[in-house]
């Protein structure tokens, strides 16, 4: 039975642009970087929510963002966000959706196009909200 995300690895086209991005703009701690990799650790390490991180150089597989809405969300505490976000937007990062859902995210473009968000909140705030108010889910059934 799978028990949580091990990992998360990214395609990347220039190793030293995605780091310094990863690095200094989301604040992920690096653990290593290598001509063709990087690792890092998103969060405390001593949080059970740590994400091991990590990016390979892959020229081969440069894409252009995906029409779908396919992407990651990196959680973010509520007193961070407004900094965050900013920090995000000012580096030039291309914002590729409008937040139209409960509670606050940022859905942003990496270096190479991967969609990303940062969201205040959990699963358990989310189901909440879309049992008060369920927006446009049509015919819902609840599990939880």
């Amino acid at each position: 039975m799978i028990n949580g995300i091990n990992h998360i690895n990214i395609a990347v086209s220039d190793i030293e642009r995605s780091f310094l991005f990863y690095k200094d703009i989301l604040g992920f701690k690096p653990l290593c970087k290598s001509e063709g990799s990087a690792y890092f650790l998103a969060g405390n390490p001593d949080d059970p929510r740590c994400l091991w991180f990590s990016l390979d150089l892959d020229r081969s597989s440069l894409r252009r963002p995906s029409p779908c809405n396919t992407h990651f969300a990196f959680s973010v505490d509520d007193k961070d966000f407004e900094a965050l976000s900013q920090r995000i937007t000012q580096s030039g990062a291309k914002v590729f959706k409008d937040n139209t859902s409960p509670g606050k995210s940022l859905y942003f473009l990496d270096p190479d196009d991967h969609k990303l968000e940062i969201h205040v909140g959990d699963w358990k705030a989310r189901i909440a909200a879309k049992k008060a108010n369920p927006g446009n889910w049509k015919n819902v059934e609840w599990f939880v």
